[in-house]
């Protein structure tokens, strides 16, 4: 009996970090996804402003530019 009980305690270890693991990941790429879309999205806002007129191209370069600078910054 308690050789079955030590072999379920395992077993319930290993699922618990397994399940931490996994949990960690989808955690991950939900992130990687927001972040993404808030880039794009941000990306869409200033080619509508260069668009309209209220900036000009070479704002809307140096705009992008940096915010593509700044995640490099985040990463190293």
């Amino acid at each position: 009996m308690d050789q079955i009980l030590a072999a379920a305690a395992d077993w319930y270890v290993i699922t618990i970090i397994g399940g931490c693991f996994v949990l960690s990941m989808v955690f991950k790429a939900l992130t990687t996804i927001v972040t993404t879309a808030s880039r794009e999205r941000s990306r869409r806002e200033i080619a509508a402003y260069i668009a309209e007129g209220s900036i000009n191209a070479d704002q809307g370069e140096r705009l992008i530019r940096a915010d593509v600078n700044r995640g490099m910054n985040r990463a190293a």
